[in-house]
């Protein structure tokens, strides 16, 4: 079995990342070094160049794409030239400690074959930035909301993927910092575990981070958004249409179906369009039998816990609004994994598509110039 191979996206790099490469040779001489140059331009040349006379294999991308664009790139390129290789994927920046780095690497080892992601998750204990603090405990929230899994860190840059998943990796959809949360909210619906392994938390200064606060941060928080706004519209449509009915017929089952209908129609079309990435690639009726399938089982839920909730003495609007809150997670991982899931992802027995991810190494100058 190959070596591991060391991932090192990297956009106008510092020192930092030749103290990285040098580290990791005199830690581990026989792991492969792998930098994807991410467009950095002339003026980082030299520093690639030294980063070759350390042993790394340098890919150029001709113009800067995002950190997601030099990752798939660079797993491509391993899938290709390099079967059988684990992927250990850290930063430039010097952020992660070496034997972090390490450790991730050894537990790929311990199990190739696992269909899993090893991330080094940290525990943000200590003296912690507090824009880092507020960014992970939102991301964290919104990732456990989406999903019902909790991570301590969904916004670690060091993962280790072994290498039979790499070509799943590289169809996971993102150019920029939301690729990252994207591999995580993908995973349970490809079959991939997630196996933490805990490491230090380290915080350099802001000027060696490519990260734009705002920008980048809608970016990541895009796929999350987008659907608790959907969900958000489609609970108005419905509250409104469920006090309207309850309030004309006096029956409360016939206003929750009534309402629910309403609403559906209106959830199901902007979730396919604009929520899900994959939606467009469904057929409107395939997805809409399986979204019916869904809503029937939601509708089912919600009148049990919102009846059981106004009987025992809650106002319907407050016992709506507990109903809703507690089944919006379950409705997002439902829609993403079996309603909006494209069905060319995966083959029958639920292993990755062998064929490679199309375009995703051929921008690139592979002598690095």
């Amino acid at each position: 079995m190959p070596a591991p191979t060391v991932l090192v996206p990297a956009y106008r790099p510092g020192p930092a990342l030749l103290r990285t490469l040098a580290d990791l040779r005199a830690a581990r001489p026989g792991w492969h070094l792998l930098v994807v140059d991410d467009g950095s331009g002339p003026a980082y040349a030299d520093l690639l160049a030294q980063a070759r006379t350390l042993g790394a294999e340098v890919l150029t991308i001709a113009d800067n794409r995002g950190k997601g664009a030099a990752l798939k790139t660079g797993l491509a390129h391993v899938a290709a030239t390099r079967p059988g290789s684990a992927v250990v994927c850290i930063d430039a920046d010097g952020q992660h400690a070496m034997e972090d780095v390490v450790a991730v690497g050894e537990r790929l080892l311990e199990d190739p074959d696992a269909r899993r992601v090893v991330l080094g998750t940290r525990t943000f204990d200590g003296a912690v930035p507090l824009r880092s603090r507020v960014g992970n405990t939102v991301t964290r929230w919104l990732f456990t909301a989406a999903t019902r899994t909790t991570l301590t860190d969904t916004q670690t840059g060091l993962r280790g993927l072994p290498a039979g998943i790499l070509t799943w990796a590289c169809s996971v959809p993102g150019e920029r910092y939301e690729y990252e949360l994207q591999v995580l909210l993908r995973v349970a619906r490809a079959g991939i575990a997630l196996d933490p392994v805990p490491i230090a938390t380290i915080y350099l200064d802001d000027s060696s981070s490519h990260f734009r606060p705002v920008v980048d941060s809608l970016r990541v928080y895009a796929p999350l958004l987008a659907f608790l706004a959907s969900s958000l519209a489609a609970f108005v449509i419905d509250t409104v249409a469920l006090l309207g009915l309850q309030a004309l017929t006096g029956d409360l089952l016939l206003a929750v179906v009534g309402a629910r209908l309403t609403s559906a129609g209106i959830n199901f079309t902007v979730n396919r369009r604009l929520v899900f990435d994959g939606g467009r690639r469904v057929r409107a009726r395939s997805a809409a039998w399986r979204y019916a399938a869904l809503a029937t089982v939601l509708l089912a839920t919600n009148y049990l816990l919102l009846s059981t909730l106004h009987a025992a003495g809650l106002a319907l609007l407050p016992a709506k609004l507990l109903t809703e809150v507690a089944l919006v997670s379950s409705s997002f991982a439902a829609q993403r994994a079996f309603v909006f899931a494209p069905r060319d992802r995966l083959t029958g027995d639920g292993q990755d598509d062998p064929t490679p991810a199309t375009g995703a190494a051929r921008t690139i100058d592979a002598t690095g110039r």
